[in-house]
């Protein structure tokens, strides 16, 4: 059985093992595959394993060898899983290996705004502190969290998992979901993304990319009277649910207090992207899923996947 894997570098850097594939097959790993390559690396995979690398139906029609997709993530927008299923091959993915990792970094992105930690730091490089006339030198306030609002859009895994988090900061909990009122915890409340927007001091994007909610954060509903004055904005999910053109302008005439996020639009950005030179916004490069402990029960999840399917019982799929 031939193995490989596309794009493996984000997720084994060099600080973790293949054996576990090694001993199920011929095994391969490319750190990265520009999509000119892909047909070429994997037309004599049995079983195909990719992260970002995108898969279509131009891709599945070279393919007539492959049997199986195996995803080094949860998310599953990169595959054209109708094309794949028209062909028979199930397409399995990591779901829940960052859960922990990507909540606490939504946790250390409101952190980072509220208490401007990476600001201060930087400017005491500077001098700040050391010019200072006095011993605590703060320039503009800090934001306490205790009783503040904060809304999770999506409470899925992830949301609940960010939920779990910031309790003890003594936050009022609310989300924007599909769920019942009767199916959140007792402490969290259900919202409209626009009661949210305009009742909340933070709001939490975690939920899946759909055609639907497609850049949904947009310039109407950052509208003047439509968000509440200062409003933090973090962004973990999909760089496409915003609108970044419209982010950046709302940062720039003070309509949105902060955004910061985990994920573009387009990985890596160009130079020119809007928020990257936005006031108050605050961009990490889609790592939050990164940590060493999740990428190790990524590559778990993986070997449990191929096993499952060898012994005719595949699991995570996602067709």
């Amino acid at each position: 059985m031939n193995i490989v894997f596309l794009d493996g570098y984000t997720v084994n850097p060099g600080d973790l093992e293949w054996t576990p594939f090694e001993r199920l097959g011929t095994f391969r790993s490319y750190d990265r595959t520009p999509a000119h390559l892909v047909v070429e690396r994997a037309r004599e995979a049995d079983v195909l394993i990719v992260n970002k690398t995108l898969l279509g139906e131009a891709e599945f029609a070279q393919l007539p060898r492959l049997r199986l997709v195996l995803l080094a993530a949860a998310g599953y927008d990169t595959i054209d899983v109708a094309a794949a299923r028209r062909r028979g091959i199930p397409v399995c993915n990591a779901a829940g290996y960052g859960n922990a990792s990507v909540a606490q970094s939504v946790v250390a992105h409101i952190l980072n705004i509220t208490n401007r930690v990476g600001e201060y730091a930087q400017r005491n490089r500077e001098g700040f502190w050391s010019n200072s006339p006095d011993f605590c030198s703060c320039e503009s306030g800090l934001v306490e969290l205790t009783g503040k609002r904060v809304a999770i859009v999506g409470f899925g895994n992830i949301g609940q998992a960010v939920a779990r988090l910031l309790r003890p900061f003594g936050v009022q909990l609310f989300a924007v979901t599909s769920k019942e009122p009767s199916a959140l915890p007792p402490d969290v409340r259900k919202l409209t993304l626009e009661e949210a927007l305009l009742t909340c001091d933070i709001v939490s994007l975690n939920c899946a990319l759909t055609p639907e909610n497609e850049g949904f954060i947009n310039a109407e509903r950052l509208a003047e009277g439509r968000v509440k004055p200062g409003l933090i904005i973090i962004n973990t999910a999909r760089g496409r649910l915003v609108r970044e053109v419209d982010v950046a302008e709302a940062l720039r005439d003070g309509r949105l207090g902060a955004y910061g996020t985990d994920v573009l639009s387009q990985e890596p950005p160009p130079i020119d992207n809007p928020l990257l030179s936005a006031p108050r916004c605050y961009v990490t490069p889609h790592n939050a899923w990164a940590t060493r402990e999740a990428r190790m029960r990524i590559l778990d999840i993986l070997e449990a996947n191929l096993r499952a399917y060898l012994e005719g019982k595949p699991q995570n799929l996602v067709t």
